[in-house]
C-alpha cells in the first residue's frame, strides 16, 4: 500500500511540474554575434516569440520586453484549431504595444480560417512575411528580414523570399527550423530563427520526439531553434520548458 501511495503521489507531483513547465514565461536573453552586421545594427535587438497556440501571453512578458527592443518577430502557430479568434486578437493587439511585428505562417496558423487570421493581423498592423522581404533602415545601413510561409503548405519558397530582399545581410525566419536544409553558402542568410518543434514538449531521458530547442552553426548560419511559448494536444512540457526571447545582434 505504501508503495502505491508513493507511486500515486510522485505522479502528482510529476503532472505538477510539467504544468509549471508549460505554463513558465521565460524570457531567454542571448547575444548573437553575426559576420557583417552592419555597423547601426550593433546591439539591435529582437524579440521572438513563436508556438502561441492555445496560451495567453502574459502581461509580465509584455512589460518586460516593452521599450527595451527594437522588433518583434513572430514565428507562427499563433493559434491552432479551437482557439478563439478573440484570444488570437488580444495577443497581436499586445504583441504590437512592444514594438513593430513581423508574422510568418505556422502549419496551426490554417488550421481554422486563414483568411480570418490574416485580416486580423493586417488590422493589427503585422506585416507578414509570406515568401518575401522587408528591409529595416538605420541611418545608411539596411538587414533583410526574410520570411517563407509553411513548410507543409509546400507553397515556401525560399529563392523568391530572398530574391525580395535589398540588404546583402539577410536574416531569415520560418516556422519550421528544417528549412535549413535548403540553405547555402552564398545565400547570405546569417540568422535563422524558427520553432515548431516545442523542444519535443516531453523529453523522457534526454529524448524528445522533435529536437530540442537552442542555438547552432549550420554553415555559415546561426540557426535558433525555440521551444517555443504553448503546447499543443497536452498542455504539459517535461524537460523543454516553454520560451520566448530577446536576441541582441553583435558583430562577429
Amino acid at each position: 500500500m505504501m508503495v502505491v501511495l508513493f507511486f500515486a503521489a510522485a505522479s502528482v507531483l510529476l503532472l505538477i511540474y510539467m504544468w509549471i513547465e508549460a505554463h513558465l514565461n521565460r524570457v531567454v536573453r542571448k547575444e548573437l554575434f553575426l559576420e557583417g552586421l552592419p555597423d547601426e545594427f550593433e546591439s539591435f535587438t529582437i524579440f521572438f516569440i513563436s508556438d502561441l497556440h492555445n496560451r495567453r501571453i502574459s502581461e509580465s512578458i509584455i512589460d518586460e520586453v516593452k521599450g527595451v527592443v527594437d522588433i518583434v518577430v513572430i514565428g507562427g502557430d499563433v493559434m491552432e484549431k479551437g482557439v478563439s479568434f478573440e484570444k488570437v486578437q488580444k495577443n497581436l493587439e499586445d504583441l504590437r504595444k512592444v514594438a513593430p511585428c513581423y508574422f510568418v505562417w505556422g502549419n496551426n496558423d490554417y488550421e481554422e480560417d486563414p483568411d480570418r487570421l490574416e485580416r486580423i493581423l493586417v488590422k493589427s498592423n503585422i506585416t507578414i512575411l509570406k515568401n518575401t522581404s522587408e528591409t529595416i533602415t538605420k541611418n545608411k545601413d539596411e538587414i533583410s528580414l526574410v520570411g517563407i510561409d509553411d513548410l507543409s503548405t509546400h507553397n515556401h519558397s525560399l529563392q523568391e523570399a530572398c530574391s525580395k530582399a535589398k540588404a546583402p545581410m539577410k536574416i531569415l525566419i520560418s516556422h519550421n527550423p528544417d528549412i535549413k536544409h535548403e540553405l547555402t553558402n552564398d545565400s547570405d542568410i546569417k540568422l535563422l530563427l524558427s520553432g515548431h518543434t516545442h523542444g519535443g514538449q516531453i523529453r523522457l531521458l534526454g529524448w524528445g520526439l522533435r529536437e530540442k530547442g537552442g542555438i547552432k552553426q549550420v554553415g555559415g548560419t546561426t540557426v535558433v531553434i525555440s521551444n517555443g511559448y504553448g503546447t499543443t494536444t497536452l498542455p504539459l512540457r517535461l524537460m523543454a520548458p516553454a520560451e520566448s526571447h530577446v536576441f541582441t545582434l553583435k558583430r562577429k
